[in-house]
């Protein structure tokens, strides 16, 4: 869950020697008298109508860019370098604008504006495609991916190998931080990333920048989940008007029952962090507004909210509690947590926003490593199994093996970058 994280601390120790560069309302003021005159007034009202500002139109999810710099890619490839990727340094080949990148989403019904980072190549011989990349699991502000080159995901990459790339901050960082960020809630999950894309794509077209009409989605950790959503999203909701091309995702927790499971029956579980993060999510985000104790015994549950507060990484996060589920758990919850009638509520919420009824259409690679300790290997590979069961032919999936949650990244994407090129035909 914490390889962006990881890749910050690595480059932020090296980056001061690579930075060179309708009407809303109507009052009825008086009796209609006749059923007819109801009724034009009904058709005149609603014909003149104009879009509530909860629900914006494509057209109008895009906000505002503001332009962090252009680097070379000399520059791109001392960031890969400084995050241990030298892999991937031939393949970085183009210099690249990037931008901070505000848009409009909804969340909970509203209304809302979030950010990310564009990164626009230069000088591409061809004309590009669009690629939306997303970011693992982080607890602190600072660590948005709206704030590069202060901090860097390692997804930044892509633009300079030649894709214009979005990355969105998700809900709950960025601009929309003071917002707790709906952790793998699906529906919230692909919709934020979609309007990114849409936003991005109005944006493009108004400053007569040229994309192919291919779109890859990309992402590891929860950003591999959060990818999985907006696959799901984009392909079952033809109004949005997206065609996918090729979507690589890695090491996702898709299976959030497996998780749940393995959380419930391990004697430890390192990336208590997450724990913490899910449960903080659900409480906020459905409006259980149940107090932490339900959930953490002390001293923990009384913590949890000041760890959780976007001022602390993982490690620090982690430090602060223990990696016994058993003692970190109220004892009448871990119970219930394999009591089949125990705890309803959160399972129904991890059930819908597990992929039971749903399977890839587009191109996909899933991608696991085999020692993973943070998200579980078996989650991706049950995943697949109901993948093939349920007719997807276009899925694969691929193993790492040896591959920790910290590891994998990096063999994953020397796979992924140039499989997607050979779809971006």
């Amino acid at each position: 869950m914490q390889t962006s994280l990881l890749i910050s601390r690595q480059l932020n120790n090296n980056y001061n020697t690579l930075h060179t560069q309708l009407p809303q309302s109507v009052l009825i003021t008086k009796f209609m008298k006749t059923i007819a005159s109801l009724l034009l007034f009904i058709v005149v009202i609603t014909g003149c109508k104009k879009e509530t500002p909860d629900n914006p139109s494509d057209d109008n999810l895009f906000v505002s860019v503001t332009s962090v710099g252009s680097f070379s890619s000399t520059i791109m490839q001392g960031f890969a370098a400084s995050a241990g990727y030298t892999s991937f340094i031939p393949l970085l080949k183009y210099d690249v604008d990037y931008f901070k990148f505000i848009y409009k989403t909804t969340y909970k019904g509203n209304t809302i504006e979030a950010s990310g980072m564009i990164g626009i190549p230069k000088n591409i011989p061809v004309t590009p495609s669009l690629l939306s990349a997303q970011h693992g699991t982080m607890f602190k502000d600072t660590d948005a991916p709206s704030n590069f080159p202060a901090t860097f995901t390692g997804f930044e990459l892509f633009a300079s190998a030649g894709f214009v790339t979005v990355i969105p901050d998700f809900i709950g960082f960025g601009v929309s931080k003071d917002i707790v960020h709906p952790y793998y809630d699906q529906e919230l999950s692909g919709t934020s990333v979609v309007d990114m894309i849409k936003a991005a794509k109005t944006y493009l077209s108004q400053q007569n920048i040229s994309v192919s009409n291919r779109l890859f989605l990309v992402g590891y950790s929860e950003g591999g989940y959060v990818t999985m959503a907006a696959q799901k999203e984009i392909e079952t909701h033809p109004e949005h008007n997206l065609t996918l091309t090729g979507a690589a995702e890695g090491a996702g927790g898709y299976d959030l029952q497996g998780m749940l499971t393995g959380i419930a029956t391990t004697p430890s579980y390192g990336d208590p962090s997450f724990l913490a993060n899910i449960i903080q999510s659900y409480n906020t985000t459905y409006d259980w507004k149940r107090p932490y104790t339900d959930f953490f015994q002390q001293p923990y549950a009384d913590k949890i909210p000041a760890l959780l507060d976007g001022t602390k990484n993982s490690d620090e996060i982690n430090a602060e509690l223990t990696t016994s589920p058993a003692a970190l758990f109220n004892p009448v919850f871990y119970a219930n947590l394999i009591n089949p009638t125990g705890e309803t509520v959160l399972k129904q919420a991890i059930q819908t926003n597990t992929f039971l009824d749903w399977y890839p259409k587009s191109p996909t690679r899933l991608y696991h490593g085999t020692a993973d300790q943070s998200v579980f290997y078996q989650t991706s590979q049950t995943t697949y199994d109901r993948f093939i069961t349920a007719g997807a032919t276009k899925v694969e999936f691929i193993p790492i093996p040896g591959g920790t949650h910290e590891t994998s990244i990096e063999p994953m994407m020397l796979n992924a970058l140039p499989w997607l090129q050979s779809l971006d035909k």
